[in-house]
């Protein structure tokens, strides 16, 4: 059963939404663009993983983009499977190209037929997250569970070279695709070795209940202002920012698109971006509303619920 779904990651849904909202001049335009779609490509990767774990589902407990505390540090796991006899961890790797694993030096390079990069070293970090999991499940008295980590390459046709011990590799680095067999052939080995059967539903409920979010501070991190962020309603059809509202909807100056929910997207961004409530007045400044009867309106036909102790309104 799959117990925690993967969704776009908060980070990545607070770029998108503030790179149509930031004027073109914007000194921290070209570094968020760029990370939005090294954030994009990681997530695109880490969903083609999770097309194959995801075949796990019916025989064991499955968690995607885990995010813990231990010891006062926070660690993230792209995937747990938590099967009968062991707990694996996936991190996905979507790499273009060609990569080698030198395991040797510990070193991971990729070439994409243009550059040759170097990476962190995936059996390194794969390491790292065991200890901590193994930490975290230590102190909630869960000990005595076999642990592997894995790495996954997401995108079939990245060839994979190896300097050193290719077998090392085998046994942690696999495509996607092979997953599923490595993981269940990996879980009865465990068995046969007389380790009991695992509750692991009840161990997934356990790590599910202690999850966090991962998030950043946008503001801070690409040294925004809040007054960077532009209001306005976005247009779905050409993207100009700042519709107007006409009778039951809104209208597009430049293509004359016509919307009767575009607001809704907006009022997501407010949600996102600048606050976790919204009152009236901001409403009315972040749509471009002059009337405080039409923000009261589309607040109380919106996704969002009235809170009359701070007067404001959010998410459910």
């Amino acid at each position: 059963m799959i117990i925690k779904h993967r969704s776009k990651p908060l980070p990545l849904q607070k770029i998108d939404a503030a790179i149509p909202r930031l004027s073109q001049h914007c000194r921290s335009l070209p570094k968020m663009q760029e990370d939005a779609k090294i954030r994009q490509h990681g997530y695109n990767g880490e969903r083609k993983v999770d097309y194959f774990i995801n075949n796990l589902a019916p025989k064991f407990t499955i968690l995607h983009d885990v995010y813990l505390r231990e010891s006062s540090k926070n660690f993230q796991i792209d995937s747990l499977i938590i099967a009968n006899h062991s707990i694996f961890i996936v991190d996905s790797k979507n790499y273009m190209g060609t990569i080698r694993f030198n395991t040797i030096l510990k070193q991971l390079t990729r070439n994409d037929g243009k550059i040759e990069s170097g990476f962190e070293y995936p059996i390194t970090q794969v390491e790292n997250q065991k200890i901590h999991l193994e930490n975290w499940l230590a102190k909630h008295n869960l000990i005595n569970i076999p642990v592997y980590g894995h790495a996954a390459i997401a995108d079939p046709s990245t060839i994979v070279k190896v300097s050193g011990d290719e077998e090392e590799i085998a046994k942690v680095v696999a495509h996607g695709a092979e997953f599923p067999k490595m993981i269940l052939d990996k879980d009865i080995e465990t068995g046969r070795a007389d380790n009991e059967k695992l509750p692991h539903y009840k161990i997934g409920r356990a790590i599910l209940q202690e999850c966090r979010d991962f998030n950043i501070d946008i503001f801070k991190y690409y040294d925004l202002r809040p007054t960077d962020i532009l209001p306005g309603v976005i247009c779905p059809d050409c993207g100009l920012l700042g519709m107007k509202r006409v009778h039951s909807g809104w209208e597009c100056n430049r293509c004359g698109c016509r919307s009767r929910n575009a607001h809704l997207n907006a009022l997501s961004d407010y949600l996102l971006l600048m606050n976790d409530f919204i009152s009236n007045t901001e409403c009315m400044w972040f749509l471009g509303l002059t009337s405080r009867h039409a923000a009261t309106r589309i607040l109380k036909d919106s996704f969002l619920v009235y809170y009359p102790k701070v007067r404001k309104w959010s998410r459910p």
